[in-house]
């Protein structure tokens, strides 16, 4: 993918941007912090270090006083105010790593490091004491006392994340490191602490490949987990579907299925899923959701910020564009 195309994708997340820092799904859409994040990753990929930045700091400004974000903005204000997820909370560690990686600015990371300590420890203290990290605190009910693989595998990385920016800043990073060992080793070993209240999450293809783009599985049993459900998920030609048994690729799922593929050593097929995607960018640089091939029609008719972010991200890990590069590839711990 030229150059050209990637500068296009920045411009779009650019464009959707508000002045405060927010990044909304598209122009007039709600934001949430996960969403933003990833929109907010794609454009330190492209350089544009300084709307980064006002991302991170528009999350900084909006943060509870128990650390966390809910589920829903539009304007800066809260539209979705019944609960806070527990991975949409942490990913803000794996955005701020994310961004020093790219830029070096130390100064930023010590600045934003008590946000992403208020909201890891919010984090967890949803952690059971059988390592899985609860889905979410609702407002209304308290916490949803049950696990999703994608999320914590997920919340795995931003742990990560937060051990090499402690190490950084000069802070301790057993607590990260601990937390995220528990945490691996439920994922890894105790399948039954998740999806135990609710139906199961297998269908959907994040289930099957986010452990692998997020260290949880890594070396050979990450090459035969992506084996074991290839063509479950893999529609050859088009891309990666969000759900099993419907005729749905999504962009975003696609672009971190291609992360998972070079974390697992399989660049061949990572980059032949990454040229799959390019009919799916519109003239003005944003990406469609998803395709449904059985109807031949882009659906929905939505053009998401953070799609875009996933394929910036995507070709960051393909490319080596950025020191950034082999965050969602590589698992790389600092010592306790």
């Amino acid at each position: 993918m030229s150059g050209a195309f990637l500068k296009a994708t920045a411009g779009y997340i650019a464009g959707v941007q508000q002045p405060s820092g927010a990044i909304p799904w598209f122009p007039g859409g709600i934001l949430d912090p996960w969403d933003h994040i990833e929109a907010a990753m794609g454009l330190s990929v492209a350089g544009r270090l300084a709307e980064a930045e006002a991302a991170y700091r528009w999350l900084a400004a909006h943060q509870r006083a128990d650390g966390a974000w809910l589920a829903a903005y539009r304007d800066d204000e809260v539209v979705d105010h019944t609960r806070a997820e527990t991975n949409f909370v942490a990913y803000v560690a794996t955005g701020l790593w994310h961004h020093y990686l790219i830029s070096g600015d130390r100064a930023f990371l010590a600045d934003l490091w008590p946000t992403a300590v208020a909201a890891m420890d919010f984090v967890l203290g949803l952690q059971a004491a059988t390592g899985e990290i609860y889905w979410a605190l609702d407002t209304r009910t308290g916490i949803n006392k049950d696990a999703l693989v994608t999320g914590c595998s997920s919340i795995h990385k931003s742990l990560e994340c937060m051990a090499g920016m402690a190490v950084t800043l000069g802070e301790d990073p057993a607590p990260w490191l601990g937390a995220r060992a528990r945490l691996g080793r439920t994922l890894r070993e105790r399948p039954e602490r998740f999806d135990r209240t609710w139906e199961s999450k297998a269908r959907y293809s994040m289930d099957w490949f986010y452990p692998i783009m997020t260290g949880v599985v890594t070396g050979l049993d990450a090459r035969a987990r992506l084996d074991a459900r290839w063509h479950s998920f893999v529609e050859p030609g088009l891309g990666c579907r969000c759900v099993a048994d419907q005729p749905w690729v999504t962009i975003a799922e696609t672009c971190e299925l291609t992360m998972a593929c070079v974390a697992a050593g399989c660049r061949q097929r990572a980059r032949s899923l990454f040229q799959d995607i390019r009919r799916y960018q519109a003239e003005d640089g944003s990406w469609w959701t998803g395709y449904a091939f059985a109807d031949d029609v882009m659906w929905p008719d939505e053009r998401p910020t953070w799609t875009a972010g996933s394929v910036l991200l995507a070709a960051d890990a393909l490319e080596r564009l950025t020191p950034a590069s082999r965050l969602f590839t590589t698992v790389d711990l600092p010592a306790a």
